[in-house]
């Protein structure tokens, strides 16, 4: 898979969904704690709106904290951005080179991850393509897992729509994409979930 180009493929598809919403799925809860979907938009896209100089005052003011200075600006964002505006964000910046820390790979991630913090939140049946969730869960290991908050120790995830499983110790079933979503320390609706810990990964 050409990685670039299903950065820019993910992005358009997301503003398109994005385009769809009501007013009430926009201010939904999102996977996210304390973030609605407008939040999570407008978060997206923040590395195409902010230079690099402006990063650092911005994280300069939120006094080094990063969890901080994204939770203030992606709240300042939505705000002040319309949803038409936020759904642009992406469409216009569908090759914009932006990478977290990670590289390109971890570009993708926080799209896929962003959009499905979403999608599953509002209960939306979208699946990501079978090639940018495999790499992805190709991605994962113990460090980017701790990195998340993904508490995995004595847990196995097993995919069941690919050939993919991670960890060892008390099997945790279910989507490929579903996983992905557990290793970045995502809690799921009931239901996605199969195996004996699984309330641990589920949502109150």
């Amino acid at each position: 898979m050409e990685i670039t180009a299903a950065i820019a493929a993910e992005r358009r598809e997301l503003a398109d969904l994005l385009d769809g919403l009501t007013d009430e799925q926009w201010d939904a809860p999102s996977l996210c704690r304390g973030w609605r979907v407008r939040e999570v938009a407008a978060h997206m896209s923040m590395g195409f709106r902010y230079s690099l100089s402006r990063m650092a005052g911005e994280l300069v003011r939120a006094g080094g904290s990063l969890h901080r200075m994204t939770d203030r600006l992606a709240h300042r964002d939505a705000a002040t951005a319309s949803t038409a505006e936020l759904a642009a964000f992406l469409r216009d910046n569908a090759h914009h080179p932006f990478k977290p820390p990670g590289g390109i790979t971890a570009a993708l991630g926080h799209d896929v991850v962003h959009g499905l913090d979403i999608t599953v939140a509002l209960g939306l049946d979208r699946r990501v393509p079978e090639d940018r969730t495999r790499v992805l869960l190709e991605s994962v290991t113990p460090r980017s897992a701790a990195f998340f908050g993904a508490r995995l120790k004595g847990v196995q995830l097993c995919a069941d729509d690919l050939d993919w499983s991670f960890g060892t110790g008390t099997p945790l079933t279910g989507s490929g994409q579903d996983l992905l979503l557990v290793a970045f320390g995502r809690k799921l609706p009931p239901g996605r979930l199969r195996g004996d810990r699984q309330e641990e990964f589920v949502s109150g």
